[in-house]
């Protein structure tokens, strides 16, 4: 770490100033974080990834090789973007035409996983805990805890705060998580919620750790 700083820059990296860059966060090889964008504290951007100006991510986000973050993008707390998944700021893009004051807002909310190639089209929003498997593309909101599959990306399920699909509801329309023994519910049509933990809480410190691999959970 820098004397002078709190987070960790690798020499290989760019940092354009003014920015801010919480305690803790790690920026490693060859990534170039560009001015005017604010990371919160723990977050983690691995190999080649670009956070453009204007950027707002919060804290404990990591992304993974090769992602570049473009202006317009709103970042929670708790967010993973997956190896080279593919973010955008202009839905109809052409060289001709100059749009930069015309930069979309897409926003993913706290805790939001976004797998391994997937593309999200902006001007959306991705609800708390929504998952979006390997390769999907997502075109419109998602709710929180859905799971997305496919292209175009449609819900085939709902998925807990560990990342496990849910089961079906039992007699009383409770799906519990095979992991943590949380209970979630569709309280009406289209919206799920964990009813032992405030989707705005921090998980407590003994469900935050991962004990069981997920082959072993679908065993089950």
């Amino acid at each position: 770490m820098s004397k002078k700083k709190d987070y960790f820059v690798h020499e290989s990296a760019y940092v354009d100033e003014p920015c801010e860059i919480g305690k803790g966060t790690k920026i490693w090889h060859f990534s170039h974080i560009m001015k005017n964008t604010k990371i919160g504290e723990n977050c983690i951007f691995g190999q080649n990834v670009n956070v453009a100006s204007g950027v707002v991510i919060g804290n404990n986000v990591k992304v993974q090789n090769n992602v570049s973050i473009y202006t317009g993008a709103i970042i929670e707390d708790d967010v993973f973007l997956g190896p080279s998944c593919v973010l955008t700021n202009v839905t109809n893009p052409r060289s001709q035409i100059v749009r930069h004051n015309l930069y979309e807002k897409t926003i993913f909310r706290r805790g939001v996983t976004v797998g391994a190639n997937a593309t999200i089209v902006c001007g959306i929003e991705l609800g708390r805990y929504g998952f979006i498997a390997a390769g999907a593309v997502v075109t419109k909101d998602i709710p929180d805890y859905a799971l997305m599959v496919g292209v175009p990306a449609r819900r085939v399920g709902w998925i807990s705060r560990h990342g496990i699909s849910l089961p079906e509801p039992d007699a009383n329309g409770i799906m519990i998580c095979p992991e943590s023994g949380y209970r979630y519910k569709e309280v009406e049509p289209g919206v799920v919620r964990c009813l032992d933990l405030e989707e705005d809480a921090a998980l407590p410190p003994d469900k935050a750790v991962g004990t069981v691999s997920y082959s072993d959970l679908r065993k089950k």
